[in-house]
């Protein structure tokens, strides 16, 4: 029973604050590119630079959560 509530825990944690920095990212993003088109070319692949190392901590929670 301890491991299932440990690992809905780390699933949980681990997946709600990437998601809101994957928000943020985009949000600011997309605003930067409003403000400066042109820079569009430079922004977005920093943007998902970015989105994919916190989506990676993401399956990293999962994947421990699997394992512990």
């Amino acid at each position: 029973m301890e491991f299932s509530i440990t690992g809905g825990l780390i699933v949980a944690l681990g997946g709600i604050f990437p998601a809101i920095a994957i928000g943020l990212i985009g949000s600011r993003a997309m605003e930067a590119i409003g403000r400066n088109p042109e820079a569009a070319g430079r922004i977005l692949p920093a943007m998902l630079l970015g989105m994919a190392f916190a989506e990676a901590i993401a399956i990293y929670s999962l994947i421990l959560a699997f394992t512990g």
